[in-house]
């Protein structure tokens, strides 16, 4: 090697070392923008699915008052005007027109319990409604847990790639210096250009999965990701898989609307019943008639030419034969009954194996970010010493080539590693019915949405002409928001905070 040559490659070298410390730098570094907790947040006010649940939970709230109105007194006005166009030839009293006015009075007393139990069975529904939205919380919050670690994931890997690209470009001006001096051949130098061009196919292909992270995270949040910050620890983890079970057969949401369902299905067992049951009622009414001073023709004046009357009494029914058919309600509603119990095995064997497999996940992630640590710590070794063995003849471009790619895949291998453990972890609090907004600490300036308080608003109206505002969306579009880039700011996902609560 000639005198010119070599401070050429001391200054190619001291280029790439100064790129990975770059790197390593702006992977290192976290920035101050957008949190977990803002992403949740933004969700939790805005998803447009979330909005949805709770509007029909609001539909649900309203069976109460609707199965409530079954027991209630009636009442009904009627009124109408008749021009006798015609009277009978034999009707000499007839008048020619009539006015008729009445008000009806009904009070159920006894209906064989199908308003009792039709109650019962419409407060199970709404507490088996209000155990589905707090699953629906769940649901949404998960997914943008998984989004926001996928941004995360993303953008770390879109800068290990641009390094690599960065370090395989200063590789290959360092192997055509050489190659010009006749220390390397040809061959070494398609090698590095294969290597590069590889790296810049799986930088492009980086940068469209970050570009559809934030997309996903658009979708869920309604706002872009703004330089998001490492996440917090998960709390609550279970120490083992059996304290995470039983937490989830006394949480979790979806097992517990199941089983509300069975009580409502049971309820309407006895509505279905109470069909061939005898029914009660008191009545009154009153009737006004005016016949415009028509009534008895030409001897009208021996004639009153309006009544008023009234009545009132006690009305039972006693069903005999209805062809079969409330039987057929009733079988029809054990069947249901039936079918209703076995979904509540059929969840909870679904939330066992749910818990079970997310804690095992969360298990062989912690585990892969232990190794991967230690293959990023020996990769590095490893291709630091490839380089010294490199300049005293005993190894190849090809090694150099290697050691690189050996660890750029342990840094990845380790992002995604704590991106599936996080994401795991979560998915886990989510079964065990822990991974709701109180759960995550997002109470307070009264963002916690309470179901409670527009089915206590609601279960005892009975003014048929109350309603509501008109609907209006609450949810943000995102048709404003500019189309994401593969641009990434300062982030921290490669350092010592997991996240996980390991």
């Amino acid at each position: 090697m000639n005198g010119s040559t070599a401070p050429r490659l001391r200054t190619s070298a001291k280029a790439i070392t100064l790129a990975l410390m770059a790197s390593a730098a702006a992977i290192a570094s976290p920035a101050s923008a957008d949190s977990l907790r803002d992403a949740l947040v933004g969700a939790y006010k805005t998803n447009p699915t979330l909005q949805a649940a709770r509007a029909n939970q609001r539909a649900t709230d309203e069976g109460v008052t609707i199965a409530k109105s079954g027991g209630l007194p009636t009442v009904s006005a009627s009124a109408q005007h008749i021009e006798f166009l015609r009277r009978s030839a034999n009707s000499f009293t007839a008048p020619t027109r009539t006015l008729q006015a009445g008000i009806d009075l009904g009070v159920p007393v006894y209906t064989g319990g199908a308003v009792k139990n039709g109650i019962k069975a419409a407060k199970e529904r709404v507490a088996a409604g209000q155990a589905r939205l707090r699953a629906t919380e769940s649901s949404i919050f998960s997914l943008v847990v998984a989004a926001y670690m996928d941004v995360v994931r993303n953008e770390a890997i879109v800068g290990l790639s641009r390094n690599q690209v960065e370090v395989l470009t200063i590789n290959l001006e360092a192997t055509s210096d050489r190659f010009e001096i006749g220390d390397l051949t040809r061959t070494d130098i398609a090698q590095s250009q294969s290597r590069l061009a590889v790296a810049l196919s799986d930088l492009r292909s980086a940068e469209a999965n970050l570009i559809n992270a934030r997309e996903v995270y658009i979708q869920l949040v309604g706002s872009a990701p703004d330089a998001l910050e490492p996440p917090p620890p998960l709390p609550g983890l279970p120490d083992n898989p059996q304290e995470a079970v039983y937490t989830a057969l006394e949480f979790n949401p979806d097992l517990i609307a199941a089983k509300e369902d069975a009580e409502a299905a049971g309820f309407d067992v006895k509505t279905a019943g109470a069909g061939r049951l005898p029914t009660v009622s008191l009545f009154a009414n009153g009737d006004y008639n005016d016949f415009y001073g028509t009534l008895g023709g030409p001897t009208s004046s021996n004639f009153a030419q309006s009544e008023k009357t009234a009545n009132a009494g006690v009305s039972l029914t006693i069903p005999i034969f209805q062809g079969g058919r409330i039987a057929a309600q009733q079988r029809q509603a054990q069947a249901r009954a039936s079918s209703a119990l076995e979904q509540v095995i059929a969840t909870e064997r679904n939330v066992i194996a749910q818990v079970r497999a997310s804690y095992s996940s969360w298990i062989a992630a912690n585990a892969i970010i232990e190794s991967s640590q230690s293959a990023v710590a020996a990769a590095e070794l490893g291709l630091e010493g490839v380089r010294a063995e490199n300049t005293v003849g005993n190894r190849t471009i090809l090694d150099i080539l290697n050691a690189e790619q050996e660890l750029l895949s342990a840094r990845v291998q380790l992002v995604t590693a704590r991106r599936n453990a996080y994401v795991a972890g979560f998915a886990l609090l989510a079964a065990m019915g822990k991974a709701e907004a109180r759960d995550l600490g997002l109470e307070g300036d009264g963002l916690l949405y309470d179901p409670t308080l527009n089915y206590n608003r609601v279960k005892n109206k009975i003014w048929d002409w109350d309603r509501d505002p008109t609907p209006e969306a609450i949810s943000t579009r995102t048709v404003d928001i500019s189309a994401p880039d593969a641009k990434i700011p300062a982030i921290g996902p490669i350092d010592d905070r997991s996240g996980t609560g390991q």
